[in-house]
């Protein structure tokens, strides 16, 4: 194991310890690209708790890694020295018990908002790895398709969005995010898949229609930034 980080700030002595494993990069101690790591690590970020991350070069295979959690990759976490493994098991266990008052609650109040994008990673894997020529154009029009139904539902007002008593009609959405203004775990399984797809390699570029009912939505546009 490379670099361990903390963040978030300093730990409190009544705040849990976490570590959160993930895939080191190309250099054997940066961050990883892992969409995985990615998501787990705003999660906790959003949480406001502090936490060590600490990066894992698996081509050196640390014993210590081994010893710790045998024959699982990362990312992982450990909460007080017991060892989580399973993303969506961890997710779920961070919003348990990191919850109100202390922590604030990251799960979604729209359903829907939980599956808006939801296939766009199989989509985007799909088109990234495929290797027939011929099939790149159908692949491409199925990832652009779900990218097209995401903007969709970020364009479209939510429930409470409306007004039925007002005489104006809400035809755009104004909130900033899948479920509003604030950040949810669906925008955490999300936007680091979306920022992939929208940074592909100059090998594998994607042809996004210049029409503005092709563009995703201003809400997301802060993918650019990650």
């Amino acid at each position: 194991m490379s670099l361990s980080v903390p963040q978030n700030g300093i730990k409190a002595d009544n705040e849990p310890i976490i570590e959160l494993f993930v895939k080191a990069g190309s250099d054997g101690e940066s961050i990883g690209n892992c969409p995985f790591s990615q998501r787990l690590f705003m999660i906790l970020w959003l949480k406001g708790v502090v936490f060590n991350v600490t990066t894992v070069d698996l081509k050196r295979k640390p014993a210590d890694l081994q010893n710790l959690a045998p024959g699982t990759h990362p990312p992982f976490i450990t909460f007080n020295g017991e060892v989580k493994t399973d993303v969506n098991k961890i997710e779920e266990f961070l919003e348990d018990v990191l919850c109100p008052p202390k922590f604030i609650k990251l799960g979604a109040r729209h359903p829907e908002s939980n599956t808006a994008g939801m296939d766009i990673f199989a989509k985007f894997s799909a088109f990234i790895k495929n290797s027939k020529p011929d099939a790149n154009e159908a692949l491409e029009r199925g990832l652009l398709k779900t990218l097209q139904k995401l903007d969709e539902y970020l364009r479209t007002p939510l429930p409470d969005e409306i007004d039925h008593n007002s005489i104006e009609d809400v035809k755009v959405s104004g909130r900033k995010f899948l479920d509003g203004d604030e950040m949810t775990l669906a925008d955490c399984n999300l936007l680091n898949v979306l920022h992939d797809a929208l940074h592909l390699p100059c090998s594998c570029v994607l042809d996004v229609p210049d029409s503005p009912h092709h563009e995703i939505s201003p809400h997301y546009q802060l993918v650019q930034l990650l």
